[in-house]
């Protein structure tokens, strides 16, 4: 029998992205590029397990907002925020299966954007989003930044969350996603990390109960 794919070379695995057997080059060179990988796949798994994040220094410096610089005080002082950021990207990707890394991506570059106006001069500006997904995902985030103030205002009678302090979260997410894609097209690995981190039916509160979840980029 031959490759499901490339009809050429035997097929030696099973696809479930083709619902077929393919070829082990077909697998490793169409995989997430035109392949819609399952997060199950055995094969995307183990390639996984062999893949590095890739180094910051690597990438396009330009998306990275290399001028903000974050430390580990800010991290530790802000963890409950990236958590509840974080959480609220999980839950958008848990509730649309179609999102990938690439959409998380363009949403956390969108929202920093607009942070970024916002602590810098106090207008209110958002770029504008035409993509249902990203969409959504900048409505879940903005969605928990005003839970994370109103619960701020509930307990010490006033918000201390300052724009400045979402905006660098959110870079850091931006950092984070970029270094755990593998930056193919149809990539979801950043997303299953997430989905890690908060299974389903898994609050950012709990999440914050069983101690810390953040990994530096």
């Amino acid at each position: 029998m031959s490759c499901a794919i490339c009809n050429k070379r035997k097929e030696k695995r099973f696809c479930p992205a083709v619902h077929g057997r393919i070829c082990p080059q077909c697998c490793g060179e169409q995989r997430e590029v035109t392949l819609d990988c399952p997060s199950e796949c055995v094969y995307l798994q183990q390639a996984r397990e062999h893949e590095k994040p890739r180094p910051l220094e690597e990438l396009d410096q330009s998306a990275l907002f290399p001028k903000i610089e974050i430390g580990q005080q800010f991290l530790y002082e802000q963890e409950h925020l990236i958590l509840g950021l974080s959480y609220a990207l999980a839950k958008s990707a848990q509730a649309d299966r179609g999102i990938r890394d690439s959409d998380l991506i363009s949403a956390l570059s969108a929202l920093a954007r607009n942070y970024e106006t916002l602590a810098g001069s106090g207008l209110h500006y958002e770029t504008p989003v035409t993509n249902l997904s990203h969409q959504a995902i900048a409505s879940e985030v903005q969605k928990m930044v005003k839970e994370y103030r109103e619960a701020e205002q509930k307990h010490v009678g006033y918000s201390r969350l300052r724009d400045s302090d979402v905006f660098r979260a959110l870079v850091f997410l931006l950092r984070m996603a970029f270094t755990r894609t593998s930056g193919r097209p149809k990539s979801r690995a950043f997303v299953d990390f997430l989905f890690r981190q908060f299974p389903e039916q898994h609050s950012a509160i709990t999440a914050a109960d069983e101690g810390s979840r953040i990994i530096v980029p």
